[in-house]
């Protein structure tokens, strides 16, 4: 197994620095950070500042300092789908600057040792808030799953996960309306968090009364905002020309509503969203976007194509006008959404989708946020302050603020005057463990290795 280089726990300074505390305060330029150990120790302006001994100093001259970025949505350990979690995925989110990541399904045993070595620091990765397998009906096509038929059979599923120490339990699409209502409560007794799919039998509405509290890739809310709602639920069409041509704003409206009053979360995976309905003429192409050279082998080869012929099969038969209408149709679902105060989450569902790239993923779809029309601030937020506040860590995470743990970012251009600057990384801190770029360009090399044999 490749073996990664850990940062040790670091006393640093870094000064003369823009913080970007994503509060929606003002930019603060020209300060000092200090860090010792796991927080941030002090936070104040580098005029006549003294500079404390034994301390690393990093020159943030022109650099601005944003929170750690969280990926709410990811597989860490999909089964044989997308080898390679411990060795691509968690250090490559690192390495682009997610230190938090929501793992969404994954196999049990893998994702709670990995969650384990994430916090004791022992392997290169982010802070992990898990599910273990994912609840699905009884005919599941996906691994790190359990098949659940009946209401008695879900019940179990969430006692003996949240028996082992999940963090939350996740539902799938095809998992049974009994079944789903009896998870529901289950986790209600346990006082567990309950999040996923609306699948496919439950209206919008209805998760919203069962406890449900992120809703993913806006299901639910297009059936939710269609005239054939009714028939939808009851096994009917699905599909990008089905719900533009039955779309209702005024039903959009009353489920806007309540999402926002019910305080609803949407991990929308924007960008993933984008690459699943135009498959057929976004083509992956290595010379046009280097970061798939940390892709392995085994996903480019084996798994992105068996992924393609299964969407081009099953989802997207649709006309290619109609899918790039919808597309469109999205962002604007995310905008109005998002004026009606439903709060959202930055998720990529990364890497089980065909080019989807852990970390890489991330910023893309802080791209997409801004283009439904998010300012970037707005957009920072659905991966810093919005995660902290959904998971009830904002005293831990979210912002940069003194008594904080140090997961930061700090980047050589400013993400408030581009949200493409996210991508220009000069260094990582993660629980205080601080990632120059020459330790960045460490992990990444390594990753590259491994993608080349695997």
């Amino acid at each position: 197994m490749t073996r990664f280089l850990l940062a040790a726990l670091s006393h640093v300074l870094i000064t003369h620095v823009t913080v970007i505390d994503t509060s929606g305060r003002p930019a603060k330029p020209d300060m000092n950070v200090e860090i010792r150990g796991d927080r941030i120790a002090r936070i104040e302006s580098s005029s006549g500042a003294t500079i404390p001994s034994h301390v690393r100093v990093i020159d943030g001259t022109r650099k601005f300092l944003i929170p750690g970025l969280w990926d709410m949505h990811i597989h860490s350990f999909f089964g044989d789908w997308v080898p390679g979690g411990r060795e691509v995925t968690l250090p490559l989110l690192l390495a682009f600057g997610v230190t938090g990541a929501r793992d969404m399904g994954s196999d049990l045993d893998p994702i709670l040792e990995a969650r384990r070595q994430a916090a004791a620091g022992r392997i290169v990765s982010p802070r992990l808030v898990v599910s273990g397998p994912m609840l699905d009906g009884p005919k599941s096509p996906f691994p790190a799953s359990i098949p659940v038929a009946t209401a008695e059979e879900a019940r179990r599923a969430v006692a003996k996960l949240a028996d082992r120490g999940v963090d939350f339990i996740k539902v799938q699409s095809n998992i049974p309306h009994d079944a789903y209502f009896a998870a529901a409560r289950e986790c209600g007794k346990r006082n567990i968090v309950f999040v996923g799919h609306v699948p496919d039998a439950i209206r919008a509405s209805e998760a919203v009364e069962s406890g449900q509290t992120s809703f993913e890739h806006l299901i639910g809310v297009f059936e939710g905002s269609s005239t054939a709602e009714d028939a939808m639920v009851a096994g009917g069409k699905k599909g990008p020309g089905r719900f533009l041509e039955t779309y209702d704003a005024r039903k959009e409206a009353v489920l806007a509503e309540l999402l926002a009053k019910s305080f609803i979360y949407q991990c929308p995976t924007l960008f993933w969203e984008r690459g699943q309905w135009l498959i057929d003429v976004d083509a992956i192409d290595p010379s046009r976007d280097p970061d798939l050279r940390y892709a392995p082998a085994s996903w480019r080869e084996k798994s992105w194509p068996k992924f393609k012929k299964g969407i081009l099969e099953e989802l997207d038969t649709d006309p290619l006008d109609v899918r790039e209408r919808f597309v469109a149709h999205e962002l604007g679902v995310v905008k109005r959404l998002h004026d009606a105060g439903v709060p959202f989450l930055a998720g990529t569902d990364t890497p089980a989708g065909v080019g989807v790239l852990p970390g890489a993923s991330l910023h893309g779809e802080l791209e997409r946020f801004v283009a439904a029309g998010f300012t970037p601030l707005e957009a920072l937020q659905t991966a810093t302050r919005n995660p902290a506040i959904f998971l009830g860590k904002l005293g831990d995470f979210g912002t940069v603020a003194e008594g904080k743990i140090a997961d930061l970012v700090l980047l050589d251009a400013n993400p408030l005057d581009d949200i493409r600057n996210t991508r220009k990384i000069a260094a990582v801190v993660a629980s205080g463990r601080l990632y120059d770029r020459e330790a960045l360009y460490r992990i990444l090399a390594r990753v590259e290795e491994y993608a080349r044999g695997h």
